[in-house]
Order: C-alpha cells, then sequence, then structure tokens
C-alpha cells in the first residue's frame, strides 16, 4: 500500500495557540466511503479555536481543520461521486484540514465548480453552508420573505460578510452588528440595509428604533455570552433566536420562563453537520451555494492568508478578533 508523507497540524492538550504543533504523519490509501485528497488551501474557523481551547472537547491527540480544498488523489471502495483528479472542496467530520493530505470520508466532499478557485472553496464550505443552513433552513414562524428585518452579530466575520450578501439577494433588511466602525462599514459594503457599532451604541435600541419599534423576526447570534440574552430583546413575538457560535463564550443557562415574558420566543441551536449528515443534504445545499457564488450574487472575501507554518499566529489574530472576511492556510 503507498505510504505518503504529510505535515499536520496536532495538539496535544488544550490550551492556548501556543499547543498547535507541525508534525509529520503518514498517509495511506482511502477505505469504501472515503478519499484521499491534496489540499491547495484550507479554512480557519472559530470552531478550531473552540477544539483547541477544549471547549468543545474531543478526543486528544487532536489534529484540527474543518475545511479545505484540493485534488482527489484516490477513492474507496463505494465512492460514486469522485474520482481521482477531481477539484473537491468540503466542510466535514472528523477535524483534520490543516494537513498537506489526507484520507477522509468522502460523504461530505463535493466536486468544486471549475470557475471557484481552491482558495475560495477553502475559505466557504464551512462559512457558506452555515449561511445556507441559517438563512434557508432556520427561519421563524411564518418563513422569510423580502423585506423581512432580521439581525445578524459579528456581520464582518466571515460567516457575516457571506450572509450580508446572501441576505440582499433574498431581499432581506439584514442589520449587522460590528464591533468598530471599519467592520460595520465593510458590512455594509457587502449587503447590510443597518450596521450598528456595538462598542457605541447600544444594539437593542437601534434594532427597535430601525423596526419601529416592532423588533426582528430572527436574530442570528454566533457571539453567545455577551449577547444572546440582549438578542432576546431584539425580537419581535414568536421571534427566533438562533445562537450558533459561542465567540465570547457560552450562553448561560436560562430559566426558560423567560421566553413566555418575552413573547412567546423560540430558541434553537443548531450546527451544520447536523444539517450536512448525508451526502444528499450536503449536495444540495453545496449546489445553492455555489450557485449564489458562481453568479456573482455572493463573493468570497479571503483578508488573511498564513502559510501552514504560521498557524499560531493565525490563531492569535482570529481570536483577538483583529481579522475581517475569511482565513486559509496555503500549503
Amino acid at each position: 500500500m503507498t505510504q505518503l508523507r504529510s505535515r499536520a497540524v496536532r495538539i496535544d492538550q488544550y490550551g492556548g495557540a501556543e499547543q498547535l504543533k507541525i508534525v509529520d504523519v503518514t498517509v495511506g490509501e482511502p477505505g469504501p466511503g472515503e478519499i484521499r485528497i491534496r489540499h491547495k488551501a484550507v479554512g480557519l474557523n472559530f470552531i478550531d479555536i473552540y477544539q483547541r481551547s477544549g471547549l468543545y472537547p474531543l478526543p486528544l491527540p487532536l489534529h484540527l481543520g474543518m475545511e479545505g480544498a484540493g485534488v482527489v488523489e484516490a477513492v474507496g471502495e463505494g465512492v460514486t461521486h469522485l474520482q481521482a483528479g477531481d477539484r473537491a472542496a468540503y466542510t466535514s467530520q472528523p477535524a483534520g484540514a490543516y494537513c498537506d493530505v489526507r484520507v477522509m470520508p468522502a460523504k461530505c466532499v463535493c466536486k468544486l465548480p471549475d470557475d471557484i478557485s481552491f482558495e475560495t472553496g477553502a475559505a466557504m464550505m464551512l462559512k457558506g453552508l452555515t449561511v445556507q443552513y441559517l438563512l434557508r433552513r432556520t427561519q421563524p414562524q411564518g418563513g422569510l420573505q423580502a423585506g423581512d428585518s432580521v439581525l445578524f452579530h459579528a456581520a464582518a466575520g466571515g460567516v457575516g460578510l457571506i450572509a450580508c450578501q446572501w441576505a440582499r439577494a433574498m431581499g432581506l433588511q439584514l442589520i449587522g452588528t460590528a464591533g468598530s466602525d471599519e467592520k460595520c462599514a465593510l458590512a455594509q459594503a457587502h449587503g447590510a440595509a443597518h450596521v450598528i457599532n456595538y462598542a457605541k451604541e447600544d444594539f437593542v435600541a437601534r434594532v427597535k428604533e430601525i423596526t419601529g419599534g416592532k423588533g426582528v423576526k430572527v436574530v442570528y447570534d454566533s457571539v453567545g455570552k455577551d449577547t444572546f440574552m440582549k438578542s432576546l430583546d431584539c425580537l419581535r413575538p414568536f421571534g427566533l433566536a438562533v445562537n450558533f457560535g459561542n465567540a465570547s463564550g457560552k450562553v448561560e443557562p436560562m430559566d426558560i420562563n423567560v421566553l413566555a415574558g418575552k413573547g412567546s420566543l423560540y430558541v434553537t441551536r443548531p450546527t451544520v453537520y447536523t444539517h450536512i449528515a448525508t451526502r444528499e443534504a450536503t449536495q444540495a445545499m453545496a449546489d445553492d451555494l455555489f450557485a449564489m457564488v458562481s453568479s456573482g450574487q455572493v463573493k468570497i472575501q479571503i483578508d488573511q492568508r498564513y502559510p501552514l507554518e504560521q498557524v499560531q499566529q493565525a490563531h492569535r489574530d482570529l481570536e483577538a478578533r483583529k481579522t475581517t472576511g475569511c482565513t486559509i492556510l496555503t500549503l
């Protein structure tokens, strides 16, 4: 059997960015339902930080990275939607994308259209599929129609900038929050109908002002602890609060009766991996994402590129919220 060598990023214990080590690993042949892929680029995401820190605990030692793009080198038995030589991109479990070459499950790997670059593919799969399931599949009672107002926190981040554009394409009035005037301007340039600098303004009061006191139908909140309870105050009756990340820490336990007092609200905590649990669902969601990107309605903004050797600095910058748009590791 072929034995290849690959660089890979591993942690042996939870902690800060200093735990990230580049190690040499052996890569074999794909088994049934698997492929071997040689990466051209891989994406960085907050979930990588959650896993590194132990907020999302996984067995150690742990190889990090949830999305990437490259060329399929070999396919295992039973894999019919991919073949050697295909350009491909994915977000997938288990983690392990921070490497040159890996063997991985084929289920969530999709052919990458020729008009989408490897860097774009690596930067967009987790974030783009997240926006797809949020705006298309995680909707409030009665759904979303053109003209509806939604609140989206961290609107200048990788997920946020995609959401601003996608919401504009759907005709939604997206109210985006960010922590600086520069980030607010970036979100607005990408399609946010309104922006709020939460470092200067009370976002609850501004949302009520923007919506004429009604509130929004849905809040998409990846910040977590610092914003979630105030997010509930931005909702109209029967509104939906979607917590899909924990950039400031986990949302604290909540008295469920609070939802009654604030207007019979709905709360959900979805993940992209529930939505892409089947090959069919993954492909359908990816087709929607690819169409939005190929049409130009959604442009993937890559603002930071780091060589694999600078993975520690990449994590520090992402964790300190020094980044905008998408961040990738180049190989």
